[in-house]
This record gives C-alpha cells, sequence and structure tokens, in this order.
C-alpha cells in the first residue's frame, strides 16, 4: 500500500501531520513532505482515515 499527494491540490493545512507524524511533514517552506510512501502493514485504515480527512482532497491511497 501508499499514499501520494497531489501537490497541486495541497495547501499544507497539516492535518495529515497531526494525524500521522511518521509519514507526513512539512518543509522549512510549510510544503508537505511525505516521509513513507510505503505504508507499514496494519496502517490502512488509519491512513483511509487520514486520506479522508485532507480537506483539498489531495492524498491518494493506492492499495
Amino acid at each position: 500500500m501508499r499514499i501520494s499527494c497531489d501537490f497541486d491540490l495541497c495547501e499544507s493545512n497539516a492535518i495529515c501531520v497531526g494525524m500521522a507524524p511518521d509519514v507526513f511533514e512539512l518543509d522549512d517552506d510549510d510544503y508537505l513532505v511525505i516521509l513513507q510512501e510505503d505504508i507499514p502493514v496494519g496502517r490502512a485504515e488509519e491512513m483511509r482515515q487520514v486520506v479522508a480527512s485532507c480537506p483539498k482532497s489531495a492524498l491518494t491511497l493506492h492499495e
């Protein structure tokens, strides 16, 4: 399972960072960085919730 971001849609609201700080962070310029594109086993449901919480629908889960 992988997660990706459409950076044209992303506004760096950081909701995903708050929900999964080991997977996402904001860089020094406040742009989203995906730290782990490959999602660890057992975190699928958590990542579905993160994707659903993105206010700009910029995140996509590839199963």
